[in-house]
């Protein structure tokens, strides 16, 4: 391994007995769960948009994707909630993030809110969990194609295009392009405005290797400052991470590989320090 809802976000204290928890990470391939048994799971425990939305795709690797990410979504939720999976209500917001409905007296494994996001692109699904405010991930492959990276681009600040074109044609290029992508997508889905938040509203400073040096929120922004992770988890997938920061000191990340089946021992990994800026 390469380690390379509720709206508006609530910049609030963390509740009382969750700020140190750490921020859930799994990130599981499509292969880690047999088609099969994918769709048996499915079926106990997914609800009927859930179900309504598989029956759409036309193609069956779409399907399989589908499943595969929102039975991930269910086990681990289910793991943290102290609650089953067919017993867990996954609401959406206005703007369409999904979250879980909070529980009167709070979940049975502590604490009175989840929040998750999830993201899947190239055969692999990246879930994220957090025991305070909200957090946005984000994990794209290498391969795009050259005609989509290039609109993609197109999205960026002129600094952040300039910072691209810095780099060689090709590999390197590609990778600079999809570093800045996956940290805007991260940012935007925890903000809970997806693509609804123009992306040269806000500006990335990365080191070349990897790395947030600098932040520049849109104006909108309440929390101001953030805590970034770039991943790459295997060679080739690139993934963000974005939480807000708070006054508990720096949390921890655990990463977990797979379908959540056991307890296996995750990789953990410190938080970067916070970037931005407060408004005042």
């Amino acid at each position: 391994m390469t380690i390379t809802a509720p709206e508006p976000l609530s910049a609030g204290p963390a509740p009382l007995g969750e700020t140190q928890a750490p921020v859930k990470l799994w990130l599981c391939p499509n292969d880690a769960l047999p088609p099969a048994i994918a769709a048996d799971l499915a079926s106990h425990w997914l609800d009927e948009r859930e179900h309504k939305t598989a029956a759409r795709f036309l193609f069956e690797r779409d399907r399989r994707q589908y499943l595969v990410a929102h039975t991930l979504v269910r086990r681990a939720l289910a793991l943290e909630a102290g609650l089953a999976e067919a017993e867990l209500v996954i609401w959406r917001s206005s703007r369409g993030r999904p979250f879980l409905q909070p529980l009167p007296g709070g979940l049975p494994r502590g604490g009175d809110h989840l929040d998750f996001n999830l993201s899947h692109a190239g055969g692999y699904s990246l879930l994220g969990i957090v025991r305070r405010h909200r957090i946005g991930v984000d994990v794209e492959g290498l391969g795009r194609d050259a005609q989509a990276l290039q609109t993609i681009l197109t999205t960026f600040t002129p600094e952040e295009q300039q910072w691209v074109a810095g780099a060689a044609r090709g590999r390197e290029r590609d990778r600079r392009v999809l570093r800045l992508w996956t940290l805007k997508e991260a940012y935007s889905k925890a903000r809970g405005l997806g693509l609804g938040l123009p992306f040269d509203e806000f500006c990335f400073t990365l080191a070349d290797d990897r790395g947030v040096l600098a932040f520049r929120p849109p104006a909108d922004d309440p929390a101001g400052r953030w805590r970034f992770l770039e991943l790459e988890p295997v060679p080739d997938v690139l993934a963000a991470v974005a939480v807000p920061a708070d006054e508990h000191g720096a949390p921890l990340l655990e990463l977990h590989h797979g379908f959540p089946w056991s307890r296996a021992t995750p990789h953990t990994i410190a938080l970067p320090e916070p970037v931005g800026a407060t408004h005042g």
